[in-house]
């Protein structure tokens, strides 16, 4: 497992004016544990791990960064089977958006989409607990729980309306792809839900599916797409985009780098992206990619613009882990996604059809292939 570097113990800070190095500066925490551990009245309260964990996330709280976190080792299983579609909740994602708890989107099929949970909701309460304050990680433990149990949510929609909504949770597992031929069979739909560690592959057999040669388009649905593995990114827009940059990243662990589409080997037919509120992160990528090449038409709404990345490269011995905002990824076109998102070239209102938009478009480029220069209207 990576390990924080021992660079870091060596590294002198500058702190009101004195220098000192890591050791000093920590001196404090170990004579408040030792105050603590001596003096406590509870004393059968006392836990060591507990009391290390919490004030090793209240360092990352201290941040004051939405996607930052310490996770213990529960929360980072949590974590790693949630990118993978593997959780028991009602199935959404979430985030911290101007110090208030937000739903970036609800997964697809799930409980919480079939309740009426949008993007961009406010979760002002979770079983009658404020969530002011709350981070996400803590905001996940109370949303998730058992098979077949309630969970409160009291939320405010776009429209500042209020209401309390009751979920039943359950064991979700969302298939990352989902694809099928629309428009009697003339255009193939692919819906990618998350970047998971088989997504560039799914991709690829839903393709390979199609019989390519015959279709008059392809849609690809980023819509409510939060995301994941940002490698994945990379080999899903390879698949549009023959060649050059998908993103490039200033990080403060790699440096400054580029990262490049591998090579597509598919016909390069009028492509249609659907983009919401909902798509984010790693999908940003993707819909930045195609659009800055011009390999494809994005259609809907303005993306959620989360254009950093963290990296959990930092493993503790008792299988905690640091997830640290390290670098802010940019389009091919050095576009700024983070705080901004994407806008779509032909604009659906949320309660519109952006599908039969999106077929419209095909319909009227159809014999051409891309790039194709784009004038962005609006429906």
């Amino acid at each position: 497992m990576a390990v924080v570097p021992a660079v870091l113990l060596i590294v002198v800070l500058g702190v009101g004016g004195a220098q000192q190095t890591v050791p000093e500066l920590c001196s404090p925490l170990t004579q408040l544990y030792q105050y603590i551990d001596r003096s406590f009245y509870w004393q059968d309260k006392l836990q060591d791990t507990t009391l290390l964990h919490g004030a090793m996330r209240g360092m990352v709280e201290a941040l004051d960064d939405p996607y930052s976190e310490f996770l213990d080792p529960q929360e980072w299983t949590r974590f790693v089977d949630a990118l993978e579609g593997k959780l028991t909740g009602v199935g959404i994602e979430i985030a911290i958006v101007k110090n208030v708890l937000t739903v970036v989107a609800p997964l697809e099929g799930t409980p919480a989409e079939a309740a009426g949970i949008k993007a961009g909701d406010q979760i002002l309460a979770i079983d009658g607990q404020t969530t002011e304050g709350i981070t996400t990680s803590q905001a996940s433990s109370k949303i998730r729980g058992e098979a077949g149990t309630t969970v409160v949510l009291h939320v405010r929609h776009k429209d500042g309306k209020e209401e309390d909504i009751s979920i039943v949770r359950q064991e979700i597992s969302v298939p990352a792809v989902r694809s099928e031929l629309v428009d009697d069979g003339r255009i193939g739909y692919i819906r990618l839900s998350r970047f998971d560690s088989d997504a560039a592959t799914e991709v690829n057999r839903a393709l390979q599916s199609f019989g390519l040669n015959g279709l008059d388009g392809l849609i690809l649905d980023l819509r409510n797409n939060t995301g994941g593995y940002t490698v994945a990114a990379v080999e899903v827009s390879s698949y549009f985009v023959d060649s050059g940059t998908v993103y490039s990243v200033k990080d403060t662990v790699r440096g400054n780098q580029t990262f490049s589409s591998i090579g597509n080997q598919i016909p390069n037919l009028p492509l249609a992206v659907l983009i919401n509120g909902g798509t984010a992160s790693a999908a940003e990528i993707t819909a930045g990619a195609i659009r800055d090449h011009e390999m494809g038409v994005l259609v809907g709404q303005k993306t959620f613009g989360k254009g950093v990345q963290q990296s959990t490269q930092y493993h503790f011995p008792d299988g905690s882990v640091l997830k640290l905002t390290t670098g802010e990824f940019f389009t091919p076109l050095g576009h700024v996604v983070h705080g901004v998102g994407i806008a779509p070239d032909i604009v659906v209102p949320e309660d519109g059809d952006s599908r039969e938009a999106a077929i419209t478009w095909i319909h009227e480029h159809v014999g051409s292939r891309m790039p194709i220069r784009l004038s962005g209207t609006g429906l």
